[in-house]
């Protein structure tokens, strides 16, 4: 059963997705953080051989190169701000209108608010597409918690995720992938994840209830197996059966 913004059960909408269609295909990946969002992302991003499209790296990248975008952006996150919507709108316009992003995409990390859900639908028909469906990864409040306390990251570029418990790297602090130093971030805390989350969640039930309304919501379990995921996602989008490839870069 799925949580919506009360917290209450809820059957996700049904609806039958095509998977022989030739127009771009774009999902949306809604999730509380540490969901595994990102991951499941780039998963499907293999399978379904679309780009992943993470509105954090967007902001890194933007950042990083001091683009016309970044500048702004970074204007608002020195004094504390946050990103006005219209800026992050134009980021992900501005990527989708990369050739490799005409056959679709899945975004992680956009939509986060009803607001953001709706200047999606106006960007994408413009380009005469539009949210195929928004893939929820249910995982409840608690098992977050416990998720995001234990979670290590890697210095790389990539970013790679580890966690202590359920994904212990082979070398304790060094990443199996690129051998750099793990680190734990500050907001990984469980005393600043649980204020974290009681910021974060209210607007991520609203964009369940937004989707599940429009009928495009697909939820699935999030609290079992990378793989078990993986296989549950590709199965609502109607490509059941089908093994994703491995993602380079990434253990399964």
């Amino acid at each position: 059963m799925t949580r919506g913004r009360s917290g209450n059960g809820m059957r996700p909408a049904e609806r039958p997705l095509d998977e022989t269609a030739s127009a771009p295909r774009f999902f949306v990946m809604v999730g509380g953080p540490g969901a595994g969002k990102g991951t499941q992302a780039q998963r499907l991003a293999v399978a379904l051989d679309v780009p992943h499209v993470s509105s954090g790296d967007l902001f890194r990248a933007a950042l990083e190169s001091g683009s016309p975008l970044g500048s702004e952006a970074r204007r608002f996150m020195d004094r504390g701000a946050l990103v006005p919507d219209e800026l992050t709108v134009r980021m992900v316009a501005q990527r989708l209108d990369d050739p490799d992003a005409r056959r679709g995409a899945i975004l992680d990390g956009f939509p986060r608010t009803v607001p953001q859900a709706r200047a999606l639908d106006r960007l994408l028909d413009r380009r005469g597409a539009g949210v195929e469906a928004a893939l929820y990864i249910d995982v409840a409040p608690d098992e977050l918690l416990r998720r995001l306390s234990g979670r290590w990251i890697c210095r790389g570029p990539e970013q790679h995720v580890y966690h202590e418990r359920s994904r212990p790297p082979l070398r304790a602090g060094i990443c199996d992938i690129d051998g750099t130093k793990l680190r734990q971030r500050a907001d990984d805390r469980p005393a600043t994840i649980r204020t974290r989350l009681a910021e974060q969640l209210p607007p991520m039930y609203e964009v369940v209830d937004h989707y599940t309304d429009s009928g495009l919501l697909v939820a699935v379990p999030g609290e079992d197996t990378v793989e078990a995921v993986t296989s549950s996602l590709l199965g609502a989008i109607g490509k059941h059966g089908e093994r994703p490839a491995p993602v380079p870069g990434m253990r399964a």
